[in-house]
């Protein structure tokens, strides 16, 4: 088998690897049924997704009222978190055609690492709760290296790349945090039509944009053809 063009291939999760919102939007509506609010549809949530909890719990106030104090928007985070712990694998799949794309590239020799903005121990127990954790030399979450540090910074890609022993890497996502943080870190960029966008796809400026995981490795043969 020849050698495959990128050593390192890094995933977001939520809506790239995994279609997480059938069990993310039951969480944020037990929120907001607790804040008093009125629930949101799953399409409005998968409009909320993205750069972690918070920022989908705050987008969810915006959209149902606006914000509360910082205790019991505290508190409401805490009631979000219960409820999705405890069902984070209820619905939660990966995307078609997700698991056979990694064992291909791990038949290519490339090692895997997960680079998402969502908490590293719900990361690393929905990742487990899929039976995907051997797939991965390495996991990092949003607050693994402090918030201020999480994607669009650079600092997971750099870091994942020194997990994995370094080589070449290209970055997998489906929002701007994964294209900027792929950007910053000098670092090319796949993306999916599919997913969580906080813009329209065609405009996230990855280097190759696809429509299924069938199309990824040719995609990334592809970057590597235009670079060289």
């Amino acid at each position: 088998m020849s050698e495959f063009p990128f050593q390192i291939i890094g995933f977001d999760l939520d809506g790239t690897l995994v279609d997480s919102a059938l069990d993310l939007c039951p969480a944020v509506n037990h929120a907001l049924v607790h804040a008093g609010r009125e629930p949101v549809s799953l399409d409005i949530t998968r409009s909320l997704i993205g750069g972690g909890a918070k920022r989908m719990l705050e987008r969810a106030l915006d959209v149902t009222g606006g914000q509360v104090d910082a205790a019991h928007f505290e508190e409401l985070h805490e009631v979000l978190l219960e409820h999705y712990t405890a069902n984070i694998a209820a619905n939660t799949l990966p995307y078609p055609g997700c698991v056979e794309a990694l064992d291909a590239l791990l038949d290519y020799g490339c090692r895997l690492a997960v680079v998402t903005n969502k908490a590293e121990g719900l990361a690393r127990q929905l990742i487990e709760e899929l039976d995907l954790t051997n797939r991965f030399a390495s996991i990092m979450g949003g607050d693994t290296l402090g918030r201020e540090r999480a994607k669009p910074a650079p600092d997971m890609i750099h870091e994942s790349i020194a997990r994995c022993g370094g080589g070449l890497f290209a970055m997998v996502g489906d929002s701007s945090f994964d294209v900027l943080a792929a950007r910053n870190a000098g670092v090319p960029a796949v993306a999916f039509s599919f997913g969580y966008h906080d813009m329209p796809p065609e405009e996230l400026g990855a280097d190759a944009l696809i429509h299924h995981y069938g199309e990824l490795l040719p995609a990334l043969h592809g970057i590597a053809a235009s670079q060289a």
